[in-house]
């Protein structure tokens, strides 16, 4: 299994940070799942309107590119 590039593994802390803000921990064992579940918990915090739109685009545009390195392993 490949790691992930430093630019997306910084992003994802971010994602981590924004969840733990509002007490929601994501950890499956498998990294396919906690994206999916980041993403989904993301998804509802935004239509919660608990965060800013410019944050949720950055924050699901870190996603993006952790899934798509994930795929290219």
């Amino acid at each position: 299994m490949k790691a992930l590039s430093h630019e997306t593994h910084l992003g994802l802390m971010k994602v981590r940070e924004v969840l733990k803000r509002f007490a929601i921990i994501v950890y499956t064992g498998n990294v396919l799942d906690d994206l999916v579940m980041m993403d989904i918990e993301l998804d509802d915090l935004y239509t919660e309107k608990y965060i800013e739109a410019d944050e949720y685009r950055e924050l699901k545009l870190a996603l993006r590119r952790a899934f798509s390195e994930h795929e290219a392993e």
